[in-house]
């Protein structure tokens, strides 16, 4: 007689359990050896990133061109060209690095603090739905208002240095990772529950074998999302209350007219948004390697 076996003590990957079964011949040749697949895959991420940079260098040599400019009727005063913005960037490169670090100090502090609020608040709505959803509005609210309204409050809470421009930076980032966060945690394929459910998995476990792993890949979205909200956020909080900082020297070249130092400081502000978005894409690549459009990237 074959009696049934007891369960393991060891918990089944939830990504695991819900992969579909992957066939022989799908990742084998007949002889048993697997499939490289590397040309291809290899052509196709040259293919992703030379494209880009293609039209990046199409886009320059337009604008260095003055193409734009007869386009829309600008001047090079209105719009300078890339070669007088490299030229300015080179000849202030002092004064903007200590800027950029500053701004970017700002929009990092407030992008973790808002990030880490928000999604306390996904998880206190996820376990207690009746308080949480109330929070989930208030979060909603608080992003709802303008930044240039934010500013003076935030100044007048915190003072005029870097913690009102940590604090409107906060504000911002809030609301994206609370309603993202919150509906990772919340929609959970009910299968997965089941398979959880029949290895006698008490809510602890359910949370961190298959919730907390669930609402990754939405949290790196959200996390995206505030990487760059971020950097306007505490640029635009400069506007009005600072003495230094990319927003403060972007807003004093503008009145005075000297556009392409301001233009510097946007191409400034601009890399540091493009490097926190990299650093949080390797991080989600590294995070959650089972999701469906990285194993689809490795198997082309």
């Amino acid at each position: 007689m074959n009696l049934p076996q007891a369960p393991s003590n060891e918990w089944p990957s939830p990504q695991v359990a819900m992969q579909p079964e992957t066939k022989p011949d799908e990742t084998r040749s007949s002889g048993g050896v697997p499939r490289s697949g590397s040309k291809g895959h290899g052509a196709k991420s040259f293919g992703a990133f030379a494209w880009p940079v293609i039209a990046g260098i199409l886009f320059l040599a337009l604008w260095q061109g003055s193409v734009f400019h007869r386009i829309f009727g600008l001047h090079p005063y209105q719009l300078p060209l890339p070669s007088t913005i490299a030229a300015s960037l080179a000849e202030n490169r002092d004064i903007l690095l200590s800027y950029t670090v500053y701004t970017g100090a700002e929009a990092f502090f407030g992008f973790l603090l808002g990030s880490a609020l928000g999604f306390a608040v996904a998880l206190v709505a996820a376990l207690w739905p009746k308080i949480g959803k109330a929070g989930l509005g208030l979060t909603a609210s608080v992003n709802a208002v303008p930044i240039v309204a934010l500013a003076p409050v935030m100044n007048l809470w915190f003072g005029d240095g870097m913690g009102s421009r940590v604090a409107v930076v906060t504000a911002v980032t809030l609301a994206a990772m609370a309603v993202n966060g919150y509906k990772g945690l919340t929609s959970v394929d009910p299968a997965a529950l089941d398979l959880m459910t029949t290895y006698a998995a008490g809510k602890r476990d359910v949370f961190w074998r298959l919730r907390l792993p669930h609402s990754l890949p939405y949290v790196f979205t959200a996390m995206k999302i505030n990487a760059t909200a971020a950097m306007i956020a505490a640029i635009v909080g400069e506007f009005f209350f600072s003495s230094k900082g990319l927003g403060y020297l972007l807003s004093n070249q503008i009145k005075v007219a000297q556009m392409p130092l301001a233009w510097a400081c946007i191409v400034a502000a601009s890399v540091i948004g493009i490097l926190f978005y990299a650093v949080l894409a390797l991080l989600e690549r590294r995070a959650v390697p089972w999701h469906p459009s990285y194993r689809s990237s490795r198997n082309p």
